[in-house]
């Protein structure tokens, strides 16, 4: 069985953040974003057998974008989310020093987003 970042690949630059996803035995795929479209960004902290699992929120689409920690360039693309403002890095080192699992969503969902949702 093949690790994750061998097929799983994250890149960017100044303007896009691609994905290239190349799985053993299934189909290929590419897409991209653009960062200055980001709106949320959450984390989902997994455990000792599963990945930590970025999902990136961007205006005109419902769903997020997944992009597994795992996959090669994933450490890379969260520090420079942290770095661009796009997460709070004072959030980012309390996930990093807690052992138990969550999801972190920054901006924070409120109440507000729940119902807003709900009413669609």
């Amino acid at each position: 069985m093949s690790k994750l970042s061998e097929w799983y690949t994250v890149s960017f630059d100044d303007t896009y953040v691609y994905r290239d996803v190349r799985p053993l035995g299934g189909d290929a795929w590419k897409d991209h974003f653009k960062w200055k479209d980001i709106i949320r960004v959450c984390i989902q902290t997994g455990d000792l057998f599963s990945s930590d699992e970025l999902y990136v929120f961007v205006t005109g689409r419902k769903e997020s974008y997944l992009i597994p920690m795992e996959a090669d360039g994933g450490s890379e693309l969260w520090g420079e989310i942290i770095d661009r403002g796009l997460f709070d890095a004072k959030l980012a080192i309390k996930i990093a020093t807690v052992s138990e699992q969550g999801l972190y969503c920054w901006p924070e969902i409120t109440d507000e987003d729940i119902n807003s949702v709900s009413e669609k």
